[in-house]
């Protein structure tokens, strides 16, 4: 039987987990063995992605290399069923250049993100990601 409560403080905490870097069973206690993360087309990801819990695992990793530190701000959060939509605002500060950017500048992004829940796992992830100008 569906949770919305749950499946909403679940995602919460997960995005917590994302924000202080999480990788390894840290990270992948929040998924189902079988999660797809989907990632649109956007400006840091042209042609988007599609990956599998190790893959996901394994950019966690390569951000924190990436990033000095991050932060998560859920603006507005919906729970239905089975499914979580939260709109989201993301800074990230950089630790080595990226682009046209130096190490030390801050990324920012508005994004959505839908979690779909099953048995209190994630078993998808889809994000639309828009990244302000830079």
């Amino acid at each position: 039987m569906p949770n919305p409560s749950k499946n909403l403080e679940t995602a919460r905490r997960y995005l917590k987990a994302v924000e202080e870097f999480a990788t390894g069973p840290a990270l992948g206690a929040f998924f189902s063995p079988d999660v797809v993360h989907v990632q649109f087309p956007n400006r840091v990801a042209p042609h988007g992605s599609r990956c599998n819990l190790p893959e996901m695992i394994a950019a966690s990793g390569r951000g924190k290399k990436v990033l000095a530190r991050q932060r998560y701000e859920i603006r507005h959060e919906v729970a239905n069923g089975d499914t979580v939509a939260l709109e989201v605002f993301w800074e990230g500060t950089l630790a080595v250049p990226f682009d046209t950017l130096p190490a030390g500048e801050s990324m920012r992004a508005h994004f959505a993100v839908f979690l779909e829940f099953r048995g209190g796992k994630i078993v998808a992830q889809r994000n639309y990601d828009c990244y302000e100008p830079w």
